[in-house]
């Protein structure tokens, strides 16, 4: 009975946000309470659970998406990242420039929002268009999709990466490790077979675009306004923020991987250390070259965003608390309890195929991930499979076809001038490459990583 209710709360949530439009944030907790009540825990342990739940996930990573939202928040502010957009069309060709986009947004962009980063990024995909070819802006809208999004899913500080690592108690510096290897590697793969696929008759401009003529003179004006901003700051230091936390977390990881570390270098390998050092860099780079109340509005539109992302994060981890409450952990890890190779791939399938089917229902990303690393998180331990294999399983699940029902559709439709067809078509056909592109990876380091 216990996979039943589990199943029924699994549907609720779906129900909840896609029929009902209800808030994430409150479905995950109508939902925790019908499995906790429903499966026998009681009054009193099922809010405990709950309680507990949000805890424990909030000390694993709440600083740590805390600091990584006013990261990105801040530089923002400071045109870091137009910054670096701009320098990137000037110096790569144009054959070169989907793929260099998709690196560049699945690396080095994870630390600011999805939402921002489309705003960021499309008035240099729509531009740059015309100089790849008559395809050119379907394939530039396609690499800043798969770009975005698997580096938000596979590479820290993505936040979908960092909520499936701190549910699954995987240590940042190994997801960063095999993060880095699958993230840019599946995207820029992506936007190689798209390229393919464009060369057919698959792309139809006139029923495929929809070019708004205001927003293309709006977009200009905002480029050449970002052109001419005055800022004694080099690209290089503004992205100090973002490179520092990176390499220190890479550092603490090696040194614990080749076995030289020492109490000093697993303190600056700390994530939470290493992200604060980037926020306090990123604070003072703004504080000069934006001023103290620039400096300070970016600080609270962070703070804002920061709040509903914990949320989120937090009641996630309390339905996986819950979940551990009803003992389905055990039923479910007799499912698993062979040693043979094959039920690996199959908990790497069953992990992919959850997070999967959740994304497709509810539309987000990051609610799929968190609410599949919920479910599953109860069952790790039952299971002989490396717990950074199954997160990288259910991040690649959460990538599958984004959707109509996601609100980042929609944007990433108005802003590269698209159709509903033409969207479909790239955003949500890229997000399903990626997402099958990248399970083979994950299966061989399912096969290969210790359990």
């Amino acid at each position: 009975m216990d996979v039943l209710h589990t199943a029924i709360a699994i549907v609720l949530v779906i129900v909840l946000i896609i029929s009902l439009k209800v808030d994430p944030v409150i479905s995950l907790v109508i939902a925790s309470l019908y499995l906790g009540l429903a499966a026998g825990v009681g009054f009193a342990c099922t809010v405990e659970a709950i309680t507990v739940g949000f805890g424990e996930i909030m000390a694993e990573v709440g600083l740590l998406i805390g600091f990584g939202v006013l990261i990105g928040a801040l530089l923002h502010g400071t045109g870091a990242f137009r910054k670096l957009v701009t320098v990137l069309v000037r110096r790569v060709g144009g054959k070169r420039l989907p793929y260099a986009l998709t690196l560049l947004l699945s690396t080095l962009m994870p630390s600011i929002y999805v939402d921002v980063q489309v705003v960021l990024a499309s008035p240099v995909a729509r531009s740059s268009a015309p100089f790849i070819g008559s395809r050119g802006l379907p394939l530039m809208a396609s690499a800043l999709g798969t770009g975005i999004f698997c580096g938000y899913v596979f590479v820290i500080p993505g936040l979908a990466a960092i909520s499936i690592a701190g549910l699954l108690d995987i240590r940042l510096g190994t997801w960063l490790l095999f993060g880095l290897a699958i993230g840019p590697v599946t995207a820029v793969l992506t936007t190689l077979v798209m390229r393919q696929v464009l060369r057919s008759t698959y792309w139809k401009p006139e029923t495929d675009e929809e070019v708004d003529d205001a927003m293309i003179e709006e977009e200009a004006l905002d480029i050449a306004a970002a052109e001419t901003q005055d800022s004694s700051l080099s690209l290089g230091i503004l992205l100090l923020p973002i490179l520092v936390p990176l390499a220190m977390i890479a550092f603490g990881a090696f040194a614990e991987l080749f076995e030289f570390s020492t109490p000093f270098i697993a303190f600056l390998g700390n994530a939470n250390v290493a992200l604060f050092v980037g926020l306090l860099g990123a604070y003072l780079l703004s504080r000069q070259s934006s001023g103290a109340e620039r400096t300070d509005a970016a600080m609270a539109a962070g703070f804002h965003t920061t709040g509903e992302i914990l949320l989120i994060t937090g009641v996630g981890g309390s339905l996986g608390a819950v979940i551990t409450a009803t003992g389905l952990d055990s039923t479910l890890g007799d499912l698993f309890s062979a040693d043979a190779g094959a039920p690996v791939i199959l908990s790497i399938l069953l992990a992919w195929f959850v997070a999967a089917v959740l994304h497709l229902a509810i539309g987000s990303v990051s609610v799929a991930a968190i609410t599949a690393a919920g479910i599953i998180a109860p069952i790790l331990g039952s299971i002989a499979v490396s717990p950074v294999a199954v997160g990288l399983a259910i991040a690649s699940g959460a990538l599958f076809a984004l959707q109509v029902n996601s609100n980042f559709f929609w944007m990433f439709k108005a802003l590269l001038g698209l159709s509903t067809k033409g969207t479909l078509k790239t955003l949500t056909m890229v997000t399903t490459i990626s997402s099958v592109i990248s399970l083979p990876f994950v299966i061989a380091i399912a096969l290969i990583a210790p359990a």
